[in-house]
């Protein structure tokens, strides 16, 4: 695939210092650039169609980068590309399908797209990207609302659209950050029964590690900036009073860089019109970039869990022949619950939990995590 067809080249950020983040980011245009040792790639978006309100979304991607290239380095070797701005189609449809395939190239050649700009119902697309796979993906979402509307705009009702796409290769969608008077009960009540978890800001706020499982669990993340409090990110026609800090952001992004599934990223709904003179909305949406890249530069975990990498914990329920299986990684110290279902398009699944759901299961209680995965996988 020639990604140089479809990607314009961005501006060059000027005044970087020596220390820059910038410094170590190769370019779409760079002679001696080779894909096949990167290990992510900026896109930028400007398509903003799917919108009648956050328009100046469209502007959002170069913002976000010139904030980014000034960030400080770490000790990391980054193997970073910056492919430009995606050029959009002629039509929105269109542009959907040119991200879905240069996502689907991305992934398949084990690049990580980090998609910024533009409006959240270019998941879409990014989501797409996984229907060649074969394998079913987990989704995860972090948004204040859920964008499930009958009607309006794609942004109002891609999620609808999402979640129902034929054919189905969606093993789970979470939702992290909605505001309960921001959606409508039956909307969450839909998601409940489809054994999809949805954890809401209140939740967040009492113990916001216990998002980390849900964050591990997926393959792919959108992130809407509208998640974030107005007073962090106030560049967003719907930015609201109430939301995640920028710190919890940065947290959330560690967690998803840490991921060892997770394969692509997007964030959204920045209007760099709507920020202050110090543009502090793209530096927050910087700075959480520059997070993911630290996370996944400090990955630990391989997944192998037969390995002795990973402790293994069996469990036992008095009065019955039922056991739960648990393991424990010797790196990382975080813990996955093993489901098995029988036949089918998977025999098991490693469901990444917390302690807290082993200790709840030693106490002779299946976790409600554990009940959602049967659900979904029967």
């Amino acid at each position: 695939m020639n990604l140089k067809l479809f990607f314009k080249a961005p501006e060059q950020v000027e005044g970087l210092t020596q220390s820059a983040l910038g410094n170590s980011i190769q370019s779409l245009t760079d002679e001696a650039l080779d894909m096949s040792k990167i290990d992510m790639a900026i896109v930028g978006l400007t398509e903003n169609r799917g919108t009648k309100v956050n328009l100046g979304s469209s502007e959002g991607a170069d913002q976000i980068r010139k904030k980014f290239y000034a960030l400080k380095r770490s000790s990391n070797n980054y193997r970073i590309a910056d492919l430009g701005n995606m050029q959009n189609g002629e039509s929105y449809e269109d542009t959907i399908a040119r991200l879905k395939e240069v996502v689907e190239h991305l992934v398949a050649a084990k690049i990580i797209p980090l998609i910024i700009g533009g409006t959240h119902d270019l998941a879409m697309g990014q989501y797409l990207a996984y229907e060649s796979k074969d394998e079913e993906i987990s989704v995860l979402n972090v948004d204040a609302k859920l964008d499930v509307e009958i009607s309006g705009d794609h942004n109002e009702t891609f999620l609808s659209r999402l979640i129902t796409h034929k054919p189905n290769f969606m093993f789970s969608y979470n939702h992290l950050g909605h505001q309960s008077y921001l959606v409508e009960a039956a909307a969450l009540s839909a998601l409940d029964k489809l054994y999809f978890e949805a954890i809401r800001l209140g939740e967040l706020r009492d113990g916001f590690q216990e998002a980390e499982p849900v964050i591990r669990m997926a393959h792919m993340m959108a992130f809407d900036i509208t998640a974030i409090r107005s007073a962090d990110a106030p560049a967003n026609t719907d930015a609201q009073p109430f939301g995640l800090t920028g710190e919890e952001a940065c947290q959330a992004m560690w967690y998803a860089g840490m991921n060892e599934k997770m394969s692509s990223l997007s964030l959204s709904e920045y209007n760099p019109s709507l920020d202050d003179q110090h543009m502090k909305t793209a530096q927050v949406c910087a700075t959480m970039l520059w997070y993911f890249v630290e996370g996944f530069y400090n990955r630990k975990d391989t997944g192998q869990f037969n390995s002795d990498n990973y402790t293994k914990y069996t469990v036992s329920f008095e009065g019955t022949e039922d056991t739960m299986t648990f393991y424990k990684s010797k790196l990382s110290e975080k813990w996955w619950m093993l489901v098995n279902y029988g036949e089918g398009f998977l025999d098991r699944a490693y469901i990444p939990c917390s302690y807290e759901d082993y200790t709840q299961a030693t106490h002779g209680d299946f976790p409600e995590r554990w009940i959602k995965a049967q659900g979904k996988l029967i």
